[in-house]
Order: structure tokens, then C-alpha cells, then sequence
């Protein structure tokens, strides 16, 4: 019989689960020391970059990835990018090293006490298996509930004399199992919907990132283009949903109830897809809909239905949903929306390049189905004002807001995307969080370029700062940070750029390389 290591592997393989991402200590050793060949081993520096990898891996395949922790305090490490993968739905499948298991209870050197509760409430499932013999099926279990609606990361923490341990008979039936979702619309809700969306004077839609995820845009843009409806992409969006240039195309709503109700003012009724009604950030009260106006919400997630502060919502498959109603609504009730208006003049920079300027450069030169990691939050408006996103999973943004998913993101990203171009969208502040990254790209020659836009502050900190009266105060800025060194010293390859040219210049030297790179823009500081 093969021992419990080998089932496990023989298991991971079956899902397609050959990439592990990790650090590895010593509890990790006995279960890395029998790797497969036709397995994959990415190693990150610190805990953080390397779940924040996994992620943008996950992201970017559309599917699980596997990262193995070490103990506590690996597992520590990386609870704050686990963050992101939480909001992201992110089916991340993560293991982490025990002490053995007659010795826990004695709280020895790198055991993680009450395992299972350590992650909780960033994961959707976690255990230690009871026994060993319990490890496959528990792994299975793993992986078979973060790939269920709502998906979402889960943690297994396995102790390290297990791996040796014979793996029960009963393990074989494990790699033919298969789980899925058959929940879609009833024929009369799907009826009650598309007659709601007939009889509304002036729908509006919202999109989220499951959108993204599920479908593409091709079913959002034929219900947009058969309503005749404008499209907002929902607050605090991880993904982007819907083409940029699309003549629906409104935005990224405000992530504050008044700034909501303000941009759907005048609709009567709000359709909400693959998105939680709302996510908010800057607390701005107002009413959460504008007067007379009704609110729909379609979800995979019914979590995000139970929490919603307001309006109706269906839980059921967002893909199956999305097609069907864009066949049953009725096309041609209202005009056609006019075009959208060219891309607004980027403004140039005075000694430093406006974000906007950068943005453009970016439009026009790099390849039309790049996928864009974004964590330079201050440059938010620049950015949707000039790029234009097109293609299923273009964008990928921080479903939390903590720092530290970008950087190592997109390296994850990268490695996901051989056939597409991923670049780094990083502010000064953000890059720090997971600079570490930029040695994995090196060493596994990841061909991902990274854009830090450098203005020496945290700059949405200081919008921030405004919205709550603050003034000035400790803490926001981070000058005399030297990227260029810092890039070279984890080898990739690196240049300062301050003008329009020289970005021109150093981007289009990078994307002939087919090698990591990074390039330090000097950026003007602009308002989100």
C-alpha cells in the first residue's frame, strides 16, 4: 500500500495540483521529500509574497492552487494577503507543516496549537485530520469545498510523522471523485426577472468580478446591448467584467452609499450580477437606493445574499443565469446609448509623469490582451479613464485592500500566463509589502514586468485623509527608496524612468526581453 505522502500526491495530481507554492521549515520537509517530478516546486521568500503568488496563479488559471506553510508562523506570515483571497474567491487549497503528533499538546518548538482555529475567519473550511489515515480524504475534502459556490480559500495543517504512515485502502476511491453545482434559475424566476427588466423605465447594470470569473463579458455585453442599459462595475471590484470602450460602460462605481445612490440616481431599477450589494469602504451615510428605485442581485454566493443591506436577490449560477436572461429580455425598447467619447488627453507631468500620462503610454503600446495587476490606489481615475480592457481576466485588483497582493500577484500571474503579457501596476507604498517576489521571477525566470509608480507617499492615504478631516499626519510618506538597486540586488533587471519618452522607451525594451523586469516611473501624486 503507498503511505500517506503518496496518496496525498497521487490525489493532488488528479486536480490538476502540481505547482505548490511555498517556504519551506521543518515540518514541511517529509512531505517535500517525496515530490514527484512531474510536480513544481515555487519558492517564495516570505510567507506573504508567497500566498499573495498562489493567488494571482489561482486568479489567472481560473482555478486552485496549492501552497504549503510552515507551522504557525508561516501561517501567520501570510494571514494578511489571505485577505484578498477571501473577498476574490480565490479556491486556494493550503497546507501547513505540524510538529508530530504525539507532541502538540505539549506546545513544543513549532507546534501550532489549535490549528484549525489559527486561519479562522479568513478560510471557508479548515481541520487537522484526526488521524493520519484521515489525511488524503481531508485534503480531498479541502479541495473539493473551496471549488464550490461560494469558492474560497481552506487550510489543512498535517502533521509531519502522518506523511510516512500508510495511507488506507480506501484512499484510491478519492481520486475519481468529482463534485459540482446544479443549482440554475427556475423557468418563473428567470420570467420574473427579464419581465422586470422589460417593464423598468431606465435599468441600470452593476458587475462584479464573479462576472469575470464565471462568464467573460460576452453574456453582460448582449443583456447591455438588448436592454440598452449602461453598466457600472460594482465598488471595490477585484476584476474587471465588462469592456472598457463599450458604449454602456459607466465606470467603477464609488464605494460609499451616498456616492452609489448618487451615480444610479434616475434608475428605477438596479440590477446586480456576480457582485455583494455593496462593498463600501470611506463611510459617506446617505440613503443605500435612490427614490423609487428597486434592486435585483444575482449570486453565486449566499453569503454575500444574506448580508445585503437592501433589495431581492437569487442565489444560483451566475454563467447559466447571465445567458439565459440576455436570450429572454426584449431587445430594442429603449434607444441604443450613444458612443462613448475618445480618451480624454493624458495632462503631461512637470518634472515627474502624470499617472494618466503613463496609463496612455501603456494603451498604446503594450499588447492588446495584457493582464494588468493593480495596486497603486491613488491613480484609480486616471487609470479607467484611459485604458481599454477588453478580454476575460484583464485586470486584478486587491478584494480587500490590504497591501502586499500586487508585486507577488502578478508574478503568480505570469506564471500562469504563458501566452499573455502581465504587467505590475504597483505603487511605492504597495511594492514594499511584497518586494520579495521579484526574487521568484528571477530565479524561475518569469517574464513579468513591474511598473512602480513612485511618488514617495502613500497617496490614497492622503485622499483619505481629506474624506475624514484628518490633516496632515505621521506616517505618509516613504521617500529615499531606491527601487532600481532593490530590483537588481533579487536580479531583475531594472531602470528609473521620470518622462513620457523614457517610459515609452524602457517599456517597450521590456517587453522585448522575455525576461522579468522592473521600471521605476517618478510619478506626480494625483486623487483617487
Amino acid at each position: 500500500m503507498p503511505d500517506v505522502r503518496q496518496a496525498t500526491y497521487d490525489l493532488l495530481r488528479s486536480h490538476d495540483l502540481t505547482t505548490i507554492f511555498g517556504n519551506p521549515g521543518s515540518n514541511e520537509l517529509p512531505f517535500l521529500a517525496g515530490m514527484p517530478a512531474d510536480f513544481r516546486y515555487v519558492l517564495g521568500l516570505h510567507e506573504g509574497a508567497v500566498l499573495a503568488m498562489a493567488d494571482g496563479y489561482a486568479l489567472a488559471r481560473g482555478g486552485s492552487a496549492l501552497v504549503n506553510l510552515h507551522a504557525a508562523a508561516g501561517t501567520g506570515n501570510a494571514l494578511g494577503p489571505l485577505t484578498n483571497s477571501v473577498y476574490s474567491h480565490s479556491p486556494l487549497i493550503i497546507t501547513a507543516g505540524q510538529q508530530v503528533r504525539s507532541t502538540i499538546g505539549q506546545e513544543v518548538m513549532l507546534a501550532n496549537v489549535d490549528a484549525a482555529t489559527l486561519p479562522k475567519p479568513l478560510v471557508k473550511w479548515s481541520c487537522e485530520p484526526a488521524c493520519a489515515q484521515d489525511v488524503p480524504r481531508s485534503i480531498s475534502h479541502a479541495i473539493h469545498i473551496a471549488n464550490l459556490p461560494a469558492k474560497g480559500p481552506v487550510y489543512v495543517s498535517v502533521p509531519y510523522d502522518d506523511w510516512s504512515q500508510e495511507a488506507p485502502p480506501e484512499a484510491r476511491h478519492l481520486l475519481e471523485r468529482t463534485t459540482g453545482t446544479a443549482g440554475s434559475l427556475s423557468a418563473a424566476q428567470l420570467a420574473d426577472l427579464a419581465g422586470a427588466l422589460d417593464a423598468a423605465e431606465s435599468p441600470v447594470l452593476v458587475l462584479g468580478p464573479e462576472v469575470d470569473a464565471q462568464c467573460g463579458n460576452d453574456d453582460a455585453v448582449r443583456l447591455a446591448d438588448r436592454l440598452g442599459a449602461p453598466v457600472w462595475i460594482a465598488p471595490s471590484a477585484s476584476r474587471c467584467p465588462f469592456p472598457t470602450r463599450h458604449r454602456s460602460f459607466r465606470g467603477v462605481l464609488p464605494a460609499a452609499v451616498q456616492g452609489v445612490t448618487d451615480a444610479l440616481a434616475g434608475h428605477d431599477l438596479i440590477l446586480v450580477v456576480g457582485a455583494p450589494v455593496f462593498r463600501y469602504h470611506q463611510f459617506v451615510p446617505g440613503e443605500y437606493l435612490p427614490a423609487g428605485a428597486r434592486l435585483i442581485q444575482l449570486t453565486g454566493d449566499p453569503g454575500e445574499a444574506a448580508r445585503a443591506p437592501m433589495g431581492q436577490a437569487l442565489v444560483g449560477d451566475v454563467k447559466d443565469a447571465l445567458a439565459r436572461l440576455a436570450e429572454a429580455v426584449t431587445a430594442g425598447r429603449r434607444p441604443e446609448l450613444p458612443p462613448l467619447p475618445e480618451h480624454p488627453p493624458a495632462p503631461s507631468g512637470g518634472d515627474r509623469l502624470h499617472p494618466a500620462e503613463l496609463f496612455e503610454v501603456l494603451r498604446e503600446n503594450a499588447p492588446a490582451d495584457a493582464v494588468y495587476v493593480k495596486e497603486s490606489t491613488a491613480t484609480a481615475a486616471d487609470f479607467w479613464a484611459q485604458m481599454d480592457l477588453s478580454g476575460q481576466g484583464s485586470y486584478f485588483f486587491p478584494a480587500s485592500g490590504g497591501l502586499g497582493f500586487g508585486l507577488p500577484a502578478a508574478v503568480g500571474a505570469q506564471l500562469a500566463h504563458g501566452d499573455r503579457q502581465v504587467i505590475g501596476l504597483i505603487g511605492d507604498g504597495s511594492a514594499n509589502y511584497g518586494i520579495t517576489a521579484l526574487w521568484t521571477a528571477a530565479q524561475y525566470e518569469i517574464p513579468v514586468i513591474i511598473v512602480i509608480l513612485k511618488n514617495g507617499t502613500y497617496g490614497a492615504l492622503r485622499w483619505f485623509s481629506k474624506v475624514l478631516d484628518a490633516g496632515e499626519t505621521p506616517g505618509m510618506d516613504v521617500p529615499g527608496i531606491d527601487f532600481v538597486q532593490i530590483a537588481g540586488g533579487y536580479g531583475v533587471a531594472a531602470t528609473s524612468v521620470r518622462t513620457r519618452a523614457e517610459f515609452a522607451d524602457a517599456l517597450a525594451a521590456a517587453l522585448r526581453s522575455g525576461k522579468p523586469a522592473v521600471i521605476e516611473a517618478e510619478t506626480e501624486l494625483t486623487e483617487p
